[in-house]
Parts: C-alpha cells; sequence; structure tokens
C-alpha cells in the first residue's frame, strides 16, 4: 500500500487502513499530512516495541535459567510439557517484538514506512498474545508447584482473564465506543 492509497482509502474511511482507527481529527487539531502521519505511527510503534522488549526478554531470560536450576529435574512431566511451551512462546513473542526493528534496518530509505507500519503492527499483536501465552505459562509453572491443585489454574485463569479483558476487550471496546460517536446520526 503506497502512502497515496492509504491517504485516499483514509480519506473516504475517515480511518487509518491498519488498525481501523485513528477518525477524523476533532476540532482543534491540526491535521496531519499522510507523511507525517505514517511517521508519527512508525515512532509510536518503535516505542510501544521498546516497552514490550524490555519485558518479554527479561521474562525470557528467567525462563531460560530455570532449566539449569536443581529443582527443574525434580519436576512432573506436565511442569516440563508447561516449561517448553512457555519457553518456544517466549521466543517466538521475542522474535514477533524484536522483527519491527530488523524491518527497519532492511528498508528503511525505501520510501516503504506504510508498509512497515502495517507489518511491525501486525508482529506486535502477534507478539503481545504470544507474550500474554508465555506469561500464563510461567504463572502456571510457578503456582503449579507453589498450590498445587485445581487452585493453580484458577488462578492463571483469572490472570489470563484479565489479560484478555484489560489488552483486546477494552481497547476495542473503547474503538467501538468512539466510532459510534464518530458515526453521523440520522435524524428520526
Amino acid at each position: 500500500m503506497t502512502t497515496e492509497t492509504a491517504e485516499r482509502a483514509e480519506a473516504e474511511t475517515g480511518r487509518c487502513g491498519e488498525c481501523g482507527g485513528h477518525a477524523t481529527p476533532s476540532p482543534g487539531e491540526v491535521p496531519e499530512t499522510p507523511s507525517e502521519r505514517v511517521n508519527r505511527r512508525w515512532n509510536e510503534v518503535m516505542q510501544e516495541t521498546r516497552v514490550a522488549q524490555t519485558g518479554v526478554q527479561i521474562l525470557f531470560g528467567f525462563l531460560l535459567s530455570v532449566a539449569f536450576t536443581p529443582l527443574f529435574h525434580d519436576l512432573g512431566t506436565f511442569d516440563h510439557v508447561v516449561y517448553v511451551i512457555t519457553v518456544v512462546s517466549g521466543a517466538a513473542a521475542t522474535a514477533s517484538l524484536i522483527a519491527p526493528v530488523s524491518i527497519h534496518r532492511f528498508l528503511s530509505g525505501q520510501r516503504m514506512k506504510d508498509e512497515m507500519v502495517r507489518v511491525a503492527h501486525r508482529l506486535m499483536m502477534c507478539g503481545m498474545l504470544l507474550l500474554a501465552v508465555t506469561i500464563g505459562c510461567t504463572l502456571l509453572l510457578i503456582l503449579h508447584v507453589v498450590v498445587p491443585g485445581l487452585m493453580a489454574k484458577l488462578l492463571v485463569g483469572g490472570v489470563m482473564l484479565w489479560f484478555v479483558l484489560s489488552w483486546y476487550a477494552l481497547p476495542l471496546w473503547l474503538r467501538r465506543r468512539s466510532a459510534r460517536r464518530a458515526a453521523p446520526r440520522n435524524p428520526s
């Protein structure tokens, strides 16, 4: 998608093509040129990536060290399976959240920033989902050892529900609410 195509789509719908949001500026807001908009969106993605990368890298580093502790070998098959899933999802989350940096290095100066923003957005969404899985599995691994039985699974389920609500449901609800406010009302 070129800047002209994105601009045309945004002009027709009043929303950016990537996330469905960013309706036309409110009164009093200074309108952005397509170039300013894509630069701002890229900078936002990079800032968000920095925050998520830090968290996933710390968690992944911790996970890598767990297998080398003396108690790890005493864990049962269930805990070993959860650990493998946790490490693999942590590695995949790390890859997804660092990928925008690599994309930027390879494509910098190629006048492809709108495509880079779109791909980075998708990678961030994928990385955040994988990060939530990694955190959930880490909690399950820890709580299964500390609080054996059903209580560990219930606690992890509650935390994962909170992730779904705060990371996905709330933003989608806010987007829908904003779209309803921005929609022109038909007088009946």
